[in-house]
């Protein structure tokens, strides 16, 4: 499998919090954790930001996707707003994530919690070609349950 290096920066006073992580030699995702100070408790219905005690530094043509972690989503009904989040080459500040409950109870969020999965991806910028007319395909204009 294809690495590259990123460079990761742990903010003051997340010496503790590890830093993100694959769980199984093939996953796609690395796993992020909460860096909370304290416990937060989301209610029913309830957003928040909620801390990473991390920032990183992509290299130009890459881009991090921040996803919801599916245990989270089907055991407790807690996902990310704004998912995938995307993490620009440019961007030095601390990674946060907006964490929503969509479950029945509340739910704590506790520091060093697997929170979120980050998953590295190359990009292209797109240079647009105007054109009058679209070359035809057998699926055509047919979309929203069109297949």
């Amino acid at each position: 499998m294809e690495k590259i290096k990123i460079y990761i920066q742990r903010l003051a006073d997340n010496e503790d919090i590890p830093l993100p992580q694959y769980m199984t030699a093939q996953s796609a995702g690395m796993d992020i954790f909460a860096a909370v100070i304290e416990e937060e408790i989301l209610l029913p219905g309830q957003r928040k930001k909620i801390p990473t005690g991390i920032a990183i530094a992509l290299p130009e043509g890459y881009e991090a996707q921040i996803r919801p972690r599916s245990g989270l989503a089907l055991n407790n009904g807690i996902t990310l707003l704004n998912s995938p989040g995307t993490i620009d080459a440019d961007y030095r500040g601390e990674i946060a994530l907006i964490v929503i409950n969509h479950g029945e109870e509340p739910f704590i969020v506790k520091r060093g919690m697997r929170l979120a999965q980050m998953v590295v991806h190359k990009i292209f910028q797109v240079d647009w070609v105007e054109t009058p007319e679209l070359s035809n395909t057998s699926r055509g204009e047919g979309g929203f349950g069109h297949t």
